[in-house]
């Protein structure tokens, strides 16, 4: 005999109703065997008084993380920090294109009505080796946690990825711009705001120009929006006869005066690009960088980049004409990637874009200066509307305290030295990109 259910004495609800036991009612201990008595649930919307409303209204549920024994709050923060930074060691995935195969790795989850952060690395690197540095800064952190980030490897760059080939037609740099719809949409990912560095600057304007409405922004650290001229073409010919290929890819990432300080930094990255195991592989992404077409911006013009744009150079860039220099008999005074950032600079929108030259960053300010270049994205961000609540990086909380020391002291030097500070730190507005900005830091 199945069991038998009965309304409480009084209720105006039937046992028979469809959802009966399903959230309406409490089911109280059975009375004898097989019989339960059932009373209206008073917690369900459909049975709720005007007086336990009330009482739900003033009810607040709040969940903190419980602190180990002994450790203060900065403590526990920073053991977080450490723990994620761990943990996130990011997903791989791979995608066939028209082109071939490209590999990228993905942080973080999708944000809602954000943008994912997609970055493109430089000749003679990979993700790791060209924005490692950068993203895993502490001040960097505040960021990652608002946006889902894509770091893509150029095919044959990825770690571990095997040699093409002999014969093999590596992609050209508009090809490989034309891959990363593939990966858009691999990850049902609708826009995205660009880092790209040198080749990868150039890979990500490009992509930019053909596919305006899903580029909310790009950050272009040193790139170069030029063809090879036939001047250059000759300087390139007469470094290939005397230097090796990892010689000639140095030379474009670091300055003369940089890879002559053989630093540490400077070992470590000549290191990695001598003795890669996908050499072969790097040089033929060195050889499409070299015959890369014009990208043809022209301000008020149908190619222009139509989002933000922030420009990034350092001021001691590479000497790329260094050799052409020694051919014709003359020097310039400014570095030739500093030049291309200006002229670059000149053929945008000046309502969008902002120019950032940095100091003491030598040719790779992503891996040298991450803490200003990490603060300059952040108000980059602001600027686009984003992270609008962020709180102030360490280094401008360093200097916002410098600062005010200085001002007890002589309040109207005080002032003279904010004014300065400001633009040697290559501080950005946080408001709408308006105008076009050269500063320093």
């Amino acid at each position: 005999m199945g069991a038998v259910l009965r309304a409480a004495e009084g209720s105006p609800h039937s046992p028979h109703r469809p959802n009966a036991g399903r959230g309406w009612w409490n089911v109280l201990t059975p009375e004898s065997e097989g019989v339960r008595t059932l009373t209206p649930n008073p917690l369900h919307p459909a049975n709720r008084s005007p007086a336990t409303m009330a009482e739900l209204q003033e009810v607040q549920i709040t969940e903190e993380k419980p602190l180990l024994p002994g450790q203060t709050p900065e403590a526990a923060k920073e053991a977080e920090l450490a723990a994620r930074i761990l943990l996130d060691q990011g997903q791989t995935h791979s995608v066939e294109t028209p082109y071939g195969s490209v590999t990228f790795t993905v942080y973080g989850t999708p944000k809602p009505k954000r943008p994912a952060i997609l970055t493109y690395h430089d000749v003679g690197l990979n993700y790791k080796s060209c924005f490692q540095p950068l993203f895993q800064f502490e001040d960097m952190q505040e960021i990652i946690q608002n946006f889902v980030r894509v770091h893509v490897d150029a095919p044959g760059m990825e770690e571990g990825a095997p040699v093409f080939p002999l014969g093999y037609q590596y992609p050209s740099l508009d090809q490989l711009a034309d891959m990363i719809p593939c990966v858009l949409q691999y990850l049902n990912f609708s826009t995205i705001i660009g880092v790209g560095v040198g080749a990868g600057a150039y890979i990500l304007a490009r992509y930019a120009l053909n596919h305006p409405d899903t580029v909310e922004g790009l950050v272009l650290i040193n790139i170069d929006p030029n063809a090879k001229g036939w001047m250059d073409w000759a300087a390139h010919k007469l470094t290939g006869l005397t230097s090796s290929i990892p010689e000639m890819i140095l030379g474009h990432l670091f300055s003369q005066e940089e890879l002559s300080g053989n630093s540490e930094l400077i070992q470590k990255y000549r290191n990695i690009i001598t003795h890669a195991p996908n050499l072969d592989n790097i040089e033929l992404y060195w050889n499409s960088y070299n015959n890369r077409r014009d990208l043809n911006f022209e301000r008020g013009g149908d190619i222009t980049l139509k989002c933000p744009v922030m420009l990034v150079v350092g001021d001691q860039a590479p000497h790329e004409d260094a050799v052409g220099d020694q051919l014709w008999g003359t020097k310039n005074l400014i570095p030739a990637s500093c030049l291309l950032q200006v002229e670059c600079n000149s053929k945008l929108d000046p309502t969008q874009t902002s120019f950032l030259k940095m100091a003491d960053s030598g040719g790779q300010p992503q891996l040298t200066q991450p803490g200003k270049l990490t603060e300059a994205f952040k108000y980059f961000l602001q600027g686009m509307g984003y992270m609008a609540s962020s709180c102030m990086t360490r280094l401008s909380r360093s200097r916002t305290a410098s600062l005010t020391s200085a001002a007890s002291v002589d309040g109207n030097r005080s002032r003279s030295r904010t004014l300065s500070q400001s633009s040697e730190s290559g501080t950005l507005s946080s408001g709408p990109p308006g105008h076009t900005m050269e500063v320093s830091c």
